[in-house]
């Protein structure tokens, strides 16, 4: 039966293309169509709360109006077009897009920008990306380490933890991934509305629904996920997002009580992404960023203090404070009902988010929320996810996965 179930597997990705994705490195402003500006101006102290989501007739009273006059004004100084605005109230602040003309370099034009008194700061629009890659053979190599999900399952599901997956528009109506999305959000205008294979493979990894007689079991299966689409797909092997696009996404993963954030994709750092991601960390919000091996780094967000980096078995030995976990070959879903085998950093990070997920339901309710401090790995990095789950719930359930290893694991302290 064993020979049978291959080949049908191999039967069915025969007739599909290969997937992969991983973070890579930008190609620059441009991949939003031209280049912007990101102008922030504070909002007037009583209306800055931090500590909770902002409510109560924003941005329709005078106030609102005078601040858009004076990005109008800072626009017209610096030869810039004006284009939409948004609200920021966790950091207290408004957000203006501007156009900057092809012959204005980025950089001086922020930096102009940032010195006027009346600005908060200004930077450049940054563009991240998870990208794919083809290899003729790939369906034929070896499966991804199993994470002996029948034992995890045992201890923890996932019941109830909410998981924002900030990435691609996901499949809501895949055969995986039916009913076990809790919030649907588009952060991404004018480029289609057709489901994206990366999110709906990362989704899929995190959640896939279980014992329904069809495809995957996700590492997390009774999470709910908040599908937040803040990329788009340019082509099979090409995914983008923007600042503002994932800006607006991580706010709304915060305000909407997201308990882990999952972020497959990377880019340069970014001084609005990263005081969102101390919003969220301050909320106690574990927040999964894929490693970008090109990146001196590790990349951005990876790269944040508080984010746990992720990378996939590829490395030949595992950076300190970095998890290696499942990202070769990972069969998962994507859109129309289809399912194929993926790669890179991408699904090792959704591996682990999931991870979270599982070690959050089982969490004291009122202690501290699983951290990197948490995680169990053998020698080289490699999650040692029973032994992970079993340490945070005080449970035995798993122990047994930890001997059918030759090496002992690392407990980090």
């Amino acid at each position: 039966m064993k020979w049978l179930r291959v080949a049908c597997l191999l039967a069915l990705l025969a007739v599909q293309p290969p997937a992969s994705a991983e973070p890579a490195e930008p190609t620059g402003p441009s991949a939003t169509g031209g280049q912007q500006v990101l102008l922030f101006l504070l909002l007037p102290q009583e209306h800055y709360r931090p500590e909770s989501a902002y409510s109560g007739g924003y941005g329709d009273g005078p106030a609102h109006g005078a601040r858009r006059r004076v990005a109008a004004a800072l626009a017209r100084e610096h030869g810039l077009v004006l284009v939409t605005d948004w609200a920021l109230p966790l950091l207290g602040v408004d957000c203006f897009v501007m156009n900057v003309p092809g012959d204005q370099e980025l950089e001086r034009v922020a930096e102009a920008l940032s010195r006027d008194p009346r600005v908060a700061w200004a930077q450049p629009m940054n563009v991240f990306r998870a990208r794919g890659h083809d290899d003729p053979m790939f369906t034929l190599q070896p499966a991804a380490q199993a994470w002996h999900l029948e034992d995890l399952h045992e201890i923890s599901t996932g019941r109830n933890v909410r998981v924002a997956v900030i990435d691609s528009r996901v499949d809501v109506h895949h055969p995986d991934l039916e009913g076990q999305v809790a919030l649907n959000e588009n952060f991404v205008n004018g480029r289609g509305e057709l489901p994206e294979d990366h999110g709906t493979a990362v989704a899929g990894v995190i959640a896939a629904r279980a014992d329904n007689r069809v495809g995957i079991v996700g590492v997390a299966p009774d999470a709910r996920l908040l599908a937040l689409r803040a990329c788009w797909q340019e082509s099979s092997q090409s995914t983008l997002c923007t600042s503002l696009s994932l800006a607006m996404a991580l706010h709304f993963a915060i305000t909407h009580d997201a308990d882990v954030i999952n972020l497959s994709l990377s880019g340069p750092r970014d001084r609005l992404l990263d005081r969102l991601l101390d919003a969220a960390l301050s909320r106690n919000i574990s927040v999964i960023g894929a490693f970008d091996r090109r990146a001196p780094d590790g990349g951005f967000p990876a790269s944040h203090a508080g984010v746990v980096a992720v990378t996939d078995e590829s490395r030949e030995s595992a950076l300190p404070g970095v998890l290696v976990a499942p990202g070769r070959d990972v069969l998962a879903s994507l859109p129309g009902g289809r399912w194929n085998l993926v790669s890179g950093s991408s699904f090792a990070t959704a591996h682990v988010a999931g991870l979270f997920a599982l070690m959050r339901e089982r969490a004291p309710a009122h202690g501290a929320p699983p951290a990197l401090a948490s995680v169990v790995s053998f020698p080289g990095g490699s999650v040692d996810a029973c032994a992970t789950l079993a340490r945070v719930a005080g449970s035995e359930t798993c122990v047994r996965t930890m001997t059918r290893s030759s090496t002992s694991p690392n407990v980090r302290q």
